[in-house]
């Protein structure tokens, strides 16, 4: 039977693989994309899937794209959440947020709430969220300054929006969705690129040496979207569960820092 998958960043990387999986096995996809280069891309690599534009760092966008999605997709059986920019320095986006919190915990979190209804619709529901933490104890919250506008470096910014994501899935209630952290590790998805020389060709050597080519990184993620874990809230790392836990004072205070950010932005 046909299922209904969105996957954000959708055109690039394990997004675009994943999406071929699913539209070769013949389920309805809907990948989202920024930029209509990669649209162009997917259709023709994945004719069979849907192209869906948003700019995922911006409040505004991501509703108007939840509103889509719940109106044209009633029913939705899977939701993977992928997208994601390595950012050199600082990025502001036009609504003021720094681009990396903006989309790789607003967006999400935005995402997996607003689409709660038609994936609590469907038989076996669950949301895919490729998140870099999976276990690894990196990574903190800045509460003083979530936005980093001191003191801003890329890594620091990347390793806040995964814990973040930790944090914010621990809070998702849903009576029937199952919510996986899933960290695939090191894969070939072109990470030399945001670089300046000379870490641009290390960073490509040791992608060429050590990184999981693509390919080999779809199938345990696919596997998750076919046969969910029972569990509300499963972490993974390159397809293997692992043991993780998360202070729920914490979580909740995330959550509602996330909340009262996006407010302003409800209208």
């Amino acid at each position: 039977m046909s299922r209904t998958i969105v996957i954000t960043g959708g055109t690039n990387g394990i997004g675009k693989a994943l999406a071929r999986h699913h539209a070769e096995r013949g389920d309805l996809v809907i990948a989202v994309g920024s930029g209509e280069a990669g649209g162009e891309r997917l259709r023709r690599d994945v004719p069979s899937a849907r192209f869906v534009r948003a700019d995922l760092s911006s409040v505004r966008q991501t509703r108007d794209l939840i509103e889509r999605l719940r109106d044209d997709h009633p029913v939705i059986d899977a939701l993977v959440l992928g997208a994601f920019r390595y950012n050199r320095e600082r990025v502001e986006t036009e609504e003021g947020f720094e681009h990396t919190f903006a989309l790789y915990v607003i967006n999400r979190w935005l995402m997996a709430e607003g689409l709660r209804e038609p994936l609590e619709r469907a038989p076996a529901p669950v949301i895919v969220d490729l998140c870099g933490v999976g276990g690894i104890r990196a990574g903190r919250i800045r509460w003083d300054d979530p936005q980093l506008t001191r003191g801003y470096r890329p890594f620091r910014a990347t390793m806040q929006g995964a814990r973040g994501r930790e944090l914010l899935a621990s809070t998702y209630a849903a009576e029937r969705t199952s919510y996986v952290l899933y960290n695939p590790m090191f894969v070939a998805t072109g990470l030399f690129e945001p670089f300046r020389q000379p870490v641009r060709g290390l960073v490509r050597v040791t992608s060429a040496l050590f990184a999981q080519p693509v390919a080999r990184a779809v199938p345990p993620i696919a596997a998750l979207i076919d046969s969910p874990p029972a569990g509300p809230l499963t972490a993974c790392r390159r397809g293997r569960p692992i043991a993780f836990a998360v202070d729920r004072d914490q979580a909740l205070r995330f959550e509602k820092l996330v909340r009262a950010t996006v407010a302003p932005f409800s209208g």
